[in-house]
């Protein structure tokens, strides 16, 4: 095992540092309990039925049986409180890993995620964090004890005949040698195994998450063949990983015959002067299966050991890399804001110098309202995108009031600032819960901002009202009516600056008009940003911003851009206004 995952381990249990010394300590208990019935027994048969007798001074085979009984009854009621106690230590671990695991997924930053498919990412909270949940559950609880237990018999071994415990410890060597040579095999084509599960994993969940599109192209035939394929890879691959692990097994069971073997060749033959007596024997057979029952209990174990560990290693891959972490903590807080919005000389790439915008510079007053126009990819979503700080500029300044937005708290600045998408996420929870996203509001409230949406009537029409539960990703609604409720939580949080990226296209004409209406009323005060392809959206806006390959090629109002007949956005307006009218 390499030192790393050794310290992750660590990591993960040292918060449970006394409930495992506890553990510990009851696991002690039980193992000198069970190293002490065998020879008990071996008493019995040397000292008593040896003898032919039944009582010794005021011994007598039957308190040595009473004293057996009460050994194995606080053993049983021990190991039960090790068992509980372990698998509770266990859950706690997992509670704080997945909870851990969770929150940097929240919190790690926006090229993180572009970076990370959410397939992984859902393998890794799900599939891997119960790979550690049975490791904790399963092999934690045994593995403690079965350690003390193989100490503690080796150790009673020697002191009952030196001579003999070294004859039967020659076989070590050759456990270790050949548990090494498998292991080392059995961790290849396991490590092999978990990668091709991995991608098993991934290509069910984004299966699951895409079977509309799936059906839309007609295509789960294709997606069946590509499923077989997968499992089939999967299958092969865990063929040597059984072998393996049956071999060890296997051979585990060889050794432990051979050492019984050992001991009666020896005792027979007084092997370096060995005369052992028959319980004497006896408790070495006993104590030497006993030795293997925890050993082969690991071997047993191996495959979801090494399956933990690679689980662990592949959530502390993420989990280490805390430079992809959002601060949320330091920075300026922002009480209220005029909104006020400066591009200063701003240069961005994704990637490199692929630069998606070029020297960019504008600025937005207070209150005031602005579209973003330009053919796909010419940087009006990037524009966007860096406002919310959601990438890190790589040149020049973006100021808030004045104040550089690196400066700002990331929560105080999102906070104030409110975006509509496209296609809106809606979560399977309850209209209110998706408008009031965890922050308690009234059901006054609430209605207040379905009505300034438009979406009172739609709402009311249904069953529950504001407590209907929306399906999966708002699949019970329309694209309309998921804008809507996107329209009645950005207005019930009330945000300083308005960003409405393209969030009317799935709306009526009517309806859009109505919601107008309702942003014309808000955000008479706010400064207001907009990206729409439907030109007749933008035509009273303040000023129109018309990019290019990632530059300002225009901007001006829209009576001053259609002035200009040679104008990028004149002729696109003519040209869509000529498509209106055919």
């Amino acid at each position: 095992m390499k030192s790393q995952t050794v310290q992750r381990i660590y990591k993960m249990l040292k918060p449970q540092k006394k409930a495992i010394i506890i553990i510990s300590i009851l696991a002690i208990i039980i193992n000198v309990g069970e190293v002490i019935k065998p020879y008990l027994i071996k008493v019995v048969i040397d000292n008593f039925l040896s003898e032919g007798i039944w009582q010794k001074g005021v011994m007598t085979i039957g308190i040595i049986g009473s004293i057996y009984i009460a050994i194995v009854l606080v053993g049983n009621i021990l190991d039960f409180i090790v068992s509980t106690a372990t698998s509770m230590m266990g859950e706690n671990v997992i509670y704080s890993i997945r909870n851990k695991l969770y929150k940097y997924v929240q919190y790690a930053n926006i090229p993180f995620h572009d970076r990370t498919p959410s397939g992984t990412l859902f393998v890794r909270i799900t599939s891997d964090v119960e790979d550690i949940t049975t490791f904790f559950k399963d092999v934690i609880t045994t593995f403690i004890k079965d350690i003390v237990m193989i100490i503690a018999l080796a150790v009673m071994m020697v002191s009952l005949d030196y001579k003999l415990a070294l004859v039967c410890f020659l076989i070590i060597p050759i456990v270790a040698i050949t548990s090494t040579i498998i292991t080392k095999i059995s961790n290849n084509v396991r490590e092999y195994s978990k990668k091709v599960k991995t991608k098993v994993n991934i290509f069910l969940a984004e299966s699951i998450y895409g079977v509309k599109l799936i059906k839309i192209f007609n295509r789960q035939y294709e997606k069946e063949k590509e499923c077989e394929k997968l499992c089939t890879r999967y299958l092969k691959s865990r063929i040597p990983t059984a072998f393996t692990e049956g071999l060890l097994v296997a051979m585990m069971l060889i050794f432990e015959n051979l050492g019984v073997s050992i001991i009666i060749w020896a005792s027979v033959n007084h092997l370096f002067g060995i005369n052992l007596n028959v319980g004497v024997i006896y408790i070495f057979i006993t104590y030497l299966k006993q030795i293997f029952e925890p050993i082969n209990r690991i071997v047993e174990n191996f495959e979801t050991i090494q399956e933990a560990m690679v689980s662990i290693n592949k959530i502390y891959d993420i989990l280490d890399h805390k430079e992809y972490l959002e601060n949320f903590e330091e920075g300026i807080e922002l009480e209220e804001i005029q909104g006020k919005i400066e591009f200063k000389n701003v240069w961005f790439a994704y990637e490199g110098e692929n630069w998606i915008l070029k020297d960019v510079s504008f600025t937005i007053e207070p209150g005031k309202s602005i579209a973003l126009v330009g053919r796909t990819g010419s940087g009006k979503t990037t524009i966007i995108n860096l406002i919310n700080r959601f990438y890190e500029i790589q040149k020049g300044e973006i100021l808030l009031d004045g104040i550089n937005i690196k400066q700002i708290n990331l929560r105080s600045l999102r906070k104030k600032i409110g975006v509509i998408l496209q296609d809106p996420f809606i979560f399977a929870k309850t209209i209110k819960e998706n408008i009031e996203l965890n922050e308690n509001l009234t059901d006054e409230t609430i209605m207040e901002t379905l009505r300034l949406s438009s979406a009172e009537e739609f709402v009311n029409s249904l069953p529950n009202g504001i407590e209907e539960i929306a399906h999966e990703r708002g699949t019970s609604f329309s694209a309309g009516q998921k804008q809507l409720l996107a329209f009645a939580r950005i207005f019930a949080h009330n945000p300083s600056i308005f960003i409405l990226d393209e969030a009317t296209a799935n709306i009526d004409t009517k309806t859009e008009e109505l919601i107008q209406k309702s942003i014309d009323k808000i955000s008479k005060e706010k400064t207001s940003i907009f990206i729409a392809h439907r030109l007749s959206t933008i035509v009273n806006v303040d000023k129109i911003i018309v990019l290019n390959n990632g530059e300002i090629i225009e901007q001006g109002s829209h009576n001053e851009l259609v002035q200009n007949p040679n104008g990028y956005y004149s002729k696109l307006y003519n040209a869509y206004y000529s498509n209106l009218t055919q």
